[in-house]
């Protein structure tokens, strides 16, 4: 291969979820397009570090801080969804059942991977009480996640909270961004407290 080929392979499979064989389809895909395709896709990936950044609030990522979340006042100021990551919020905001505030945890417990309690945003969160009646976590599924639900139920409880928690029906070891709006939707409406 030609010197910035397999210097493009590598950065493409440095990306979540795309191995070495993914990596190399899209660089030669991408030798095929013209330069103007290559060009606006990187002034969008610039564009996009350029602009873009997490809310001092809740950790979505914006444009404008606080982001639109945080500063709709047609939303419900009582309930604050927990997830793990900002792109978490689509298929969350897709189903149309939650109408409250969110706060990004950006990541979830993971001791294997030397990822803490102070590694998270668990200090925003407890932060942002004032006025909270109901916690709903919305980890993942999976190991990860359900430790990260388990120790913020254990933290949040004593503050007199109502925590709820993702009904199942979503596959376990799944992620919540993969998830269908259906599955998603009954999951949100039949959540339970933990």
């Amino acid at each position: 291969m030609a010197s910035p080929l397999p210097q493009l392979v590598g950065e493409l499979s440095r990306l979540p979820g795309i191995g070495p064989k993914t990596a190399t389809r899209l660089a030669h895909h991408l030798l095929t397009v013209s330069r103007d395709e290559a060009a606006a896709l990187a002034s969008a990936i610039l564009e996009v570090k350029d602009r873009l950044f997490h809310c001092s609030r809740c950790n979505s990522i914006t444009e404008f801080d606080p982001c639109s979340f945080c500063v709709d006042p047609r939303r419900d100021q009582t309930r604050l969804c927990v997830i793990e990551e900002p792109f978490n919020i689509t298929p969350i905001e897709r189903t149309g059942e939650f109408q409250g505030l969110y706060h990004v945890l950006l990541g979830a417990l993971s001791p294997q991977r030397g990822i803490g309690p102070e590694d998270l945003a668990i200090a925003g969160l407890l932060e942002r009480l004032e006025g909270i009646e109901e916690i709903v976590l919305a980890t993942n599924p999976d190991v990860e996640g359900e430790a990260t639900a388990l120790y913020l139920a254990r933290l949040l409880k004593p503050k007199g909270l109502r925590i709820t928690r993702l009904a199942f029906g979503m596959p376990v070891g799944g992620d919540i961004d993969y998830t269908d709006e259906a599955t998603l939707a009954r999951s949100l409406a039949g959540r339970l407290e933990i």
